[in-house]
């Protein structure tokens, strides 16, 4: 197993805060001040690792989007049946979210505040708006998915997944995940399967 060296510890250390500050205060309300005193560290070793608190953000967003994309893989690679694949796909998604919810909240949040932080939330939903519309068309190509525009389909689910998600799981206390992923698994598995 490779050693994590002191400057992974620390920038996860930095990460670890924020995530636990967004657990129970809106991202507006996180100033570096706070954020490096609940770690122990100096106010300078935080700008060793980001440039701002909106470039900290970034990294939980991707931090997020690398797990969502790790769960989410067996239905986007599609080998076998797409309805236990997607099932697999969603439930994965929903405990993701439950662990890191208020990324989603923060994320959304800072977007509304920052026009160079909204790009980059505004990508992050694309991104799956891509790969979603590509494995409706895939499964479409093999008649398993009606005929149907894929892209706007694609954008309602994941716009959906999103305010659900962020509704359930972006802050304390959350909802219990096994009813969320019935849901979610109930709208997309009808909409796309037409299965109930």
């Amino acid at each position: 197993m490779p050693r994590i060296g002191k400057s992974e510890r620390t920038r996860a250390a930095i990460l670890d805060a924020a995530l636990e500050f967004i657990w129970s205060h809106p991202f507006r309300d996180m100033t570096v001040n706070a954020l490096m005193a609940s770690t122990g560290l100096s106010r300078s070793a935080f700008y060793q690792y980001f440039n701002d608190l909106h470039g900290l953000m970034e990294s939980l967003l991707d931090m997020l989007k690398d797990e969502v994309y790790a769960v989410t893989g067996p239905w986007f690679e599609g080998t076998g049946d797409p309805v236990i694949l997607l099932n697999e796909s969603l439930s994965g998604l929903v405990d993701v979210c439950y662990r890191l919810g208020p990324i989603l909240r923060s994320a959304n949040d800072a977007a509304a505040t920052d026009e160079k932080y909204e790009i980059v939330w505004k990508q992050f939903i694309e991104q799956f708006d891509d790969a979603v519309s590509n494995c409706i068309k895939a499964d479409q190509e093999q008649g398993l998915i009606p005929d149907f525009d894929a892209r706007p389909v694609a954008e309602a689910l994941n716009r959906l997944n999103v305010l659900t998600l962020l509704d359930a799981f972006g802050q304390h206390p959350r909802n219990q995940p096994e009813s969320v992923y019935e849901a979610l698994s109930r709208i997309w598995i009808a909409t796309l399967y037409g299965l109930s």
